[in-house]
């Protein structure tokens, strides 16, 4: 291959299905021609750092992601952005007169017959100025190459784009697409390796109407990503999951942010404090994912600088502590909705199996916990239970109480103080409206009611691992669908429970999910009563 053919550092490439950049172009020691070092996107591709015979040729920023290649012509570095949306969207005419053959699909290929005109049918579908949403995913799309203006002419009317896993090297070529698409509200750039932006006019112009960025694995940084969105003044939602991010800080400039949620999944933030600090400063902040992290400790707020935030994902990181649920309720007063499921606090044998009761009651502004809502009865409930809890194994002075459990005091001015009544009725009053069920595992789904007689309801109890569950009967029918997962130790984001009922006549009833937003007394479920469950991978 020719010097002037030779990519420069910086340029993306694809190889048998692996996207990467170059880091280096040149000769490498003891050996012949020239040499591409490339820092693959997936790491596991690569065999070492851009150290050869401990010579630094290049670095990457992952560990081990680095290899050197050939430049062969093997090598794809992609096409322009209407090439394309061309060979994606639209079927080139075949420029024939005559009448073409297809196939009726409804005959197997059976059937062919002629028809006229196709070429008419493509070039109506070839409107490329009507697209709203283009997905460009693995494309290998690389540049703007056509004349200035050409996208705005070809397709104005884009809303939705996605430009994912691509081998658009910068930013400045991602502002050159977008400030020509007016309509853009939406746009996907996972898996990118994307260089700062060079341009700051090209940037403000390109994104005016942007309100849903995703970021996803291309391994920005948090400094970086505000860089950018500080061109982007009514974007409301950003994502930054798996860009291995291991700490946050306030930005240095922020003014009037329109951002309402801010996805964080699967990166490695650990320090609660930090996090707060860097998205307080968000003031239109509604919703903020920080699942798969490794945030182990939330300390008591000791500032009036609260998280205003009302959904928020804390699913899967290593929380071993009650007082962490404590605190999270003064950091977030105006909380809503929460999850929590996947932490070490809920695998505590002592505690996991009332974990739903004991954050409802610690957290007084829930309405839904673990994707299941959370009832005036249930929430009153949960309450109840506690205070008994309390009573029962808590601290026995009032000191060390409001100490150990926050909303001891205001749980006892809400509810009245478990040892002012008689204290052995009140304590065991929680505890004698839990029910306990007989929770089934069957390998597979229990057969219909025409063979549901009492011998074949015995052998599928027979046959099925066992668990036992107590439950109050205000427990809805999703969270009781989550604390089989719990116990079971299964990941509720990829298991589906199926769920049925043994009747008094021996007969199933299956219990579908459109009726998980009802409670077990509502559903005719007892203490005693006997469910069936089924457990497969979503």
């Amino acid at each position: 291959m020719a010097d002037a053919q030779l990519p420069t550092a910086g340029t993306r490439l694809s190889l048998a299905g692996h996207t990467g950049t170059v880091k280096y172009v040149g000769a490498v020691d003891n050996t012949a021609g020239i040499w591409l070092g490339v820092e693959w996107d997936d790491p596991k591709r690569g065999k070492h750092d851009g150290i050869k015979d401990g010579k630094r040729y290049f670095t990457c920023r992952i560990p081990n992601a680095g290899s050197f290649i050939r430049p062969t012509t093997g090598i794809s570095y992609g096409s322009s952005f209407l090439k394309a949306l061309y060979s994606k969207y639209v079927e080139l005419p075949h420029g024939s007169t005559s009448q073409e053959k297809v196939m009726l699909g409804s005959s197997n290929g059976a059937i062919e017959v002629e028809a006229v005109d196709l070429d008419k049918i493509r070039g109506k579908f070839a409107n490329l100025d009507r697209l709203r949403e283009v997905s460009l995913d693995s494309e290998n799309v690389s540049g703007y190459d056509e004349p200035t203006g050409t996208v705005r002419t070809t397709c104005p009317s884009i809303r939705g784009l996605d430009l994912s896993t691509s081998l658009i090297p910068s930013w400045d070529i991602i502002a050159l697409i977008c400030a020509e698409l007016p309509a853009l509200q939406r746009l996907a750039l996972n898996r990118n390796r994307l260089q700062t932006p060079r341009d700051p006019l090209t940037m403000t112009l390109a994104f005016s109407k942007l309100t849903e960025l995703r970021l996803n694995g291309t391994l920005m940084t948090w400094k970086e990503m505000q860089q950018v969105t500080a061109a982007m003044p009514v974007l409301k939602i950003v994502e930054m999951g798996y860009d291995l991010i291991n700490e946050v800080s306030s930005p240095e400039l922020l003014h009037g942010s329109t951002i309402e949620t801010i996805n964080l999944d699967s990166n490695n933030l650990r320090n609660w404090v930090d996090i707060c600090d860097a998205l307080r400063p968000y003031s239109s902040l509604d919703r903020v994912v920080l699942t798969s992290n490794k945030i182990d400790k939330i300390p008591p707020v000791e500032t009036k600088e609260t998280l205003e935030v009302k959904h928020l994902s804390l699913s899967f990181n290593r929380l071993e502590s009650w007082s962490d649920i404590d605190a999270l309720s003064g950091w977030c007063p105006t909380l809503a909705t929460l999850t929590l499921i996947g932490n070490p606090l809920f695998d505590d044998p002592v505690h996991a199996r009332n974990s739903r009761q004991f954050a409802v009651a610690r957290i007084p502004s829930l309405v839904a916990l673990d994707a299941a809502s959370i009832s005036a009865k249930e929430r009153t409930d949960c309450e109840l239970f506690y205070l008994s809890y309390i009573a029962r194994h808590g601290p026995k002075s009032e000191d060390d109480r409001n100490l150990a459990h926050p909303r001891w005091a205001d749980l006892c001015q809400k509810h009245g103080r478990p040892d002012e009544h008689d204290n052995d009725q009140h304590r065991d009053k929680l505890s004698r409206r839990l029910m306990e069920l007989n929770m089934y595992h069957c390998s597979a789904a229990p057969a219909a009611n025409a063979d549901a007689d009492q011998r074949t309801t015995n052998s599928l109890i027979e046959d099925a691992e066992r668990i036992t569950l107590r439950v109050l009967p205000t427990m809805t029918l999703r969270a009781l669908r989550l604390k089989v997962c719990k116990t079971m130790k299964y990941s509720a984001s990829r298991t589906a429970i199926s769920l049925w009922l043994q009747m008094q006549d021996s007969t199933r009833a299956p219990l579908d999910s459109d009726r998980d937003g009802q409670d077990l007394a509502w559903l005719g479920i007892e203490s005693g009563s006997n469910i069936f469950f089924t457990t497969n991978e979503k």
